[in-house]
């Protein structure tokens, strides 16, 4: 008779892209995004204060970033849920107030500095804030939460016992009645 505590071999089915192509991706789609934002800005500066165009372009560039991580930088393969966004545009909230010091720092060494020395600062306070908000993204928003995660209980004489993920059960044998399970680390 088979043991309904039986294991089954566990299969890696995490479609989750290592470190480098992850980076790659967040690079060519973040970024990609970024540069498109970076002209936005000064373009849409021209009509507002320089910080409100920039807080109107990173609020529509972290929605749009948000969902293409989701869907592909991390292969979660689906839309970003309302916690991803929220965790996401507080590191782009990080990222905003960069990028702002950095413009304002410009502004005040150089009052009137060219738009291709403006790109230049703006980009570079972009890519270092992205940077950090790829490790932000890939260890915490959208990490899988394996450690979180519990096997149904499985019933041992008349007691409920959880199994966190990660531990095997072997089975030994002890006492008289030899039908005895415990729990291996």
């Amino acid at each position: 008779m088979k043991s309904p505590l039986a294991q089954k071999p566990e299969m890696a089915t995490s479609g989750a892209p290592g470190p480098i192509a992850s980076f790659l991706r967040f690079v060519i789609f973040g970024g990609g995004v970024g540069v498109l934002s970076s002209f936005a800005v000064p373009l849409s500066a021209m009509a507002m204060p320089w910080a409100a165009s920039n807080a109107l372009i990173t609020v529509a560039s972290t929605l749009l970033c948000t969902e293409l991580h989701a869907r592909f930088t991390f292969g979660k393969g689906r839309s970003a849920r309302w916690r991803e966004h929220w965790q996401s545009a507080g590191s782009a909230t990080a990222a905003y107030l960069a990028t702002s010091i950095a413009v304002y720092i410009l502004h005040m060494v150089q009052p009137s500095p060219g738009m291709l020395t403006e790109q230049i600062v703006y980009l570079s306070a972009s890519g270092l804030a992205g940077t950090g908000r790829f490790v932000i993204l890939r260890l915490y928003v959208f990490a899988g939460r394996r450690s979180r995660t519990t096997r149904p209980s499985t019933r041992q004489g008349s007691t409920a016992v959880s199994v966190p993920t990660g531990v095997r059960r072997s089975s030994c044998t002890s006492g008289p009645n030899r039908k005895r399970q415990q729990l291996a680390a």
